[in-house]
């Protein structure tokens, strides 16, 4: 089930990981820790790019050095990654590997939520991560991943409900799809149709209006209802050209 999604999902997504491959430059502080980290972790995440994965890996660790006020942040990306080694060992067949990694994901979200217990970075980055992989876990696991997704999304709701329609598109967008996709996999079909709704009122000419209006007319559509405006590629490289400018 939800086949068809993932296979949507990746194809989205793909601009995510296409970016170039730019060193990040960790001393750099007007550079925040998610810019630094997104290309690089994001290419594994949708091209299994392992290099890259792998030299993000070794950023979050050098980051947790660098920027102690950003380290629960930095521990839910750690999380995050460490989910996808999961996903990846699960893949592969190898079982004592996926507990291993699985269970340190679980721990590492975990100590991310104690340090930043008001949300906000910890839950967009632990319930977005949850929203990706939840479907290629474990049959056992995947209920309580689309719950943690679930309570993560509504979280950042409870934060920006009040202002969402200011939001640029894609958090917009992002934030009312992850809700309504965690709503639909966590059976509250009502709670659905109302972000179904908000995306129709506030997301209207955007690649979200098709994907709700689908979804609203059969709730049980195997469709994407995210990443349908994805974060272009090269944005460390834009973000330094527009810093290097001022």
């Amino acid at each position: 089930m939800y086949a068809v999604k993932k296979s949507v999902l990746v194809i989205m997504l793909v601009t995510m990981a296409a970016a170039q491959s730019l060193e990040p430059p960790l001393s750099d502080t007007r550079l925040t820790v998610h810019t630094l980290l997104r290309e690089d972790i994001f290419a594994g995440f949708m091209r299994d790019d392992m290099e890259r994965f792998t030299r993000g890996e070794k950023n979050i660790d050098l980051l947790l050095e660098k920027r102690p006020a950003a380290k629960a942040e930095l521990l839910a990306w750690k999380g995050g990654a460490t989910l996808y080694r999961a996903v990846r060992a699960y893949e592969n067949n190898n079982r004592d590997e996926f507990q291993k990694h699985y269970q340190h994901a679980l721990d590492l979200f975990s100590e991310a939520r104690q340090l930043d217990k008001s949300g906000g970075g910890v839950d967009a980055i632990t319930g977005g991560s949850y929203l990706l992989f939840g479907d290629r876990l474990p049959k056992e696991h995947r209920a309580a991943a689309w719950s943690q997704a679930y309570d993560s999304y509504r979280v950042m709701w409870k934060q920006q409900a009040a202002f969402v329609d200011k939001l640029p598109v894609h958090l917009r967008g992002e934030l009312l799809g992850g809700l309504a996709q965690s709503a639909q996999r966590t059976g509250r079909m009502d709670e659905m149709g109302q972000y179904l709704d908000k995306i129709l009122e506030v997301l209207r000419g955007t690649p979200y209006e098709p994907a709700a209006k689908e979804l609203k007319k059969n709730p049980a559509a195997d469709a994407s209802i995210t990443c349908m405006t994805c974060h272009d590629a090269g944005r460390l490289n834009a973000r330094l050209s527009a810093l290097n400018a001022k």
